[in-house]
């Protein structure tokens, strides 16, 4: 029965539930039509930031359970097995001497259990924690999606930009003729035709500049994602677009949303509250702790060699025998005799021996059951206790502050972005208007150019009005779609 019941703890113990490792996934390709909610999703499954914050809440939730564990007794279980040789040794003046080698195992069973203030407090701390864990890896989404959607319309902005360089490089080209077909009927001069030609180049230089930022600004979000790139960025492609409405938010509204929503704020409430649940279990220190534990062991002892055994026991029989003789010769006078035979060894002895010396590895030889209950109360130590708890004040303190300075920078950043917003959309109906006076202003120079009542360089100018003015509509328009981003982020949410 103390054989089974060994082999049952040794295997549980062994075989006990340890957290196996998560397996790691593989990184899938990009689709060749990326939406950006698409792009979320992958960023959430293989973006390796987020991908460290979820693995940290794995830590956290173990640590609730160990602490509810500790209201329950902690289980131990140990065995051996040991040898020992023949031989000779001294002990101050004696001299000892084992003819014969010896094997020995032994097991021992142990029960503890403790319990104390800081026990009763583990839990809540414990817990809190948790909470700090969950509010970070929330906060590490959220803005994981602000940075995916800022770098999607990054790529979305780079790719309205090669547009611009393509119609630069057509309009280039068109005055390029135009300068050339105007000298060859000597209305022109050489001047001009140069003049056209470096500007084709220049266009050609934009042109390719652009889609270099194309490839770069993908390569970035690829990165952002956590999944590799293809060999070509090229085939990967964007689907979404995003139109430009009149802002309808309120301030008011996004600010109360953000108080309850933004998880940096979130996240910081959380850890608030693991401080505060640490400044508790701080001052349980002062409280007395209940300590019980007990045992229970066995061992065996086994000689090698049992005839060693059976031989001393043989000849321990032989003399108590012959002493039986001798007495008997003295009691003969006095007229009673002592039955000698119950002296003599005999072969079911030597077999008793035998089998009382094979007991290696689990006949065991029980040790007596030992138990101890304790009680501990804290007197003087050396101020130790009012430190931590004094520590523990000051992390609480510490981390309310940080609360209420990120509360004060949340209605900043909100009101900042709202505000920006409302200034990014009128920025692009004036950039609107802008774009399509230039685009006159170019149509006008070009005719004016072809009958020759401009000069070429007025239509150089109006080339270089027409192109600013369209690229700084594009970024008007990417502003307007960042501001939002970037009030989603301060808000905490999605708001379209």
């Amino acid at each position: 029965m103390i054989h089974r019941g060994f082999v049952l703890i040794a295997t549980l113990v062994l075989a006990g539930p340890f957290p196996a490792r998560a397996q790691e996934a593989a990184l899938p390709s990009v689709p060749q039509s990326l939406s950006l909610d698409a792009a979320v999703r992958l960023a959430g499954r293989f973006n390796p930031a987020y991908r460290q914050a979820v693995t940290d809440r794995g830590p956290a939730r173990w640590g609730v359970r160990n602490a509810y564990a500790q209201f329950l007794p902690s289980l131990s279980a140990s065995g051996g097995v040991g040898y020992s040789g023949p031989g000779s040794q001294t002990f101050l003046s004696q001299q000892f001497t084992q003819p014969s080698s010896t094997i020995s195992s032994s097991y021992s069973l142990g029960l503890s259990w403790q319990f104390s203030g800081s026990t009763l407090m583990q839990p809540g701390l414990k817990k809190a924690q948790l909470n700090a864990a969950e509010a970070v890896t929330s906060s590490t989404l959220v803005n994981l999606r602000s940075q995916v959607s800022q770098q999607y319309l990054a790529v979305l902005q780079a790719n309205e930009q090669v547009g611009l360089a393509e119609a630069q490089l057509k309009r280039s080209e068109e005055a390029s003729r135009l300068a050339r077909a105007r000298f060859d009927v000597g209305q022109g001069t050489m001047l001009d035709v140069r003049q056209a030609e470096v500007n084709q180049g220049q266009a050609q230089v934009g042109l390719l500049q652009a889609r270099n930022n194309v490839t770069v600004q993908k390569l970035r979000l690829f990165q952002l994602l956590g999944v590799p790139a293809p060999e070509d960025p090229s085939v990967v492609t964007l689907s979404d677009s995003f139109p430009i409405v009149a802002p309808q938010w309120r301030l008011d509204t996004l600010l109360t949303q953000a108080a309850s929503e933004n998880p940096d704020l979130n996240s910081l409430k959380a850890r608030e509250s693991a401080a505060r649940a640490g400044e508790r279990a701080a001052k349980s220190s002062w409280f007395p702790s209940l300590f019980f534990s007990a045992g229970w062991s066995g061992f065996t002892q086994q000689y090698t060699n049992s005839a060693f055994l059976v031989t001393s026991a043989q000849a321990q029989a032989d003399a108590d025998y012959q002493a039986c003789l001798v007495q008997n010769r003295l009691n003969a006078l006095a007229g009673f005799q002592i039955n000698c035979g119950l002296y003599q060894f005999t072969a079911a002895q030597a077999d008793q021996i035998r089998a009382q010396n094979s007991v290696f590895p689990f006949n065991f030889t029980k040790q007596p059951f030992s138990a101890r209950l304790s009680v501990s109360l804290p007197i003087f130590d050396q101020f130790s206790r009012p430190m931590q708890v004094a520590q523990a004040s000051a992390t609480t303190d510490d981390a309310r502050e940080q609360v209420r300075a990120r509360e004060l920078q949340v209605r900043a950043d909100v009101s900042q972005a709202f505000y920006g917003l409302q200034t990014a959309f009128q920025t692009v109906s004036i950039q609107q208007n802008n774009r399509t006076a230039g685009q006159e202003q170019l149509r006008l120079a070009t005719e004016r150019y072809r009958v020759g009542s401009g000069t070429f360089f007025e239509l150089l100018d109006a080339q270089l009005v027409a192109q600013r003015a369209e690229s700084d509509y594009v970024t008007a328009v990417y502003d307007y779609h960042k501001s939002i981003a970037a009030l989603e982020s301060a808000v905490g949410r999605p708001l379209r």
